[in-house]
């Protein structure tokens, strides 16, 4: 698990390049901010968290997966980390922030994740990321 790195992920450095050839400019990992937003738009009080689909439990053939070895301890670790990001977003939202969940698994088609950041950051609401 050493090997795992928890920033400048493959699946961030895609977004934040997406964002960045859209125009916006953003701030990497506030620490100030619940969670720790992967890409926070200060000025439109936006932020994208970069979510792996194994780590945090998405309902994809990535996610879906779990680990034949050690389930005690990986099923319980993995449902910490989905308790984490609902609590955080709901910290996020309270402090009047919309948020944007990008999945790993979404970062394969370039074309329609570039359409989501984009109708994200011009929304003037909450997009919903259901």
């Amino acid at each position: 698990m050493s090997r795992v790195r928890k920033t400048n992920t493959k699946p961030e450095l895609i977004v934040r390049q997406i964002a960045h050839r859209l125009g916006y400019r953003f701030r990497l990992y506030r620490k100030d901010l619940p969670g720790n937003p992967d890409l926070t738009f200060t000025r439109l009080k936006k932020v994208i968290f970069v979510h792996g689909c194994f780590w945090h439990r998405h309902d994809c053939r990535l996610g879906g997966r779990l680990p034949t070895t050690r389930p005690e301890y990986w099923i319980p670790k993995l449902e910490r980390n989905v308790e984490r990001d609902r609590l955080a977003e709901v910290e996020l939202r309270r402090l009047g922030w919309d948020i944007l969940v990008v999945w790993e698994c979404e970062t394969r088609d370039g074309v329609l994740l570039a359409d989501k950041i984009a109708t994200f950051l011009n929304s003037k609401t909450e997009l919903d990321n259901g």
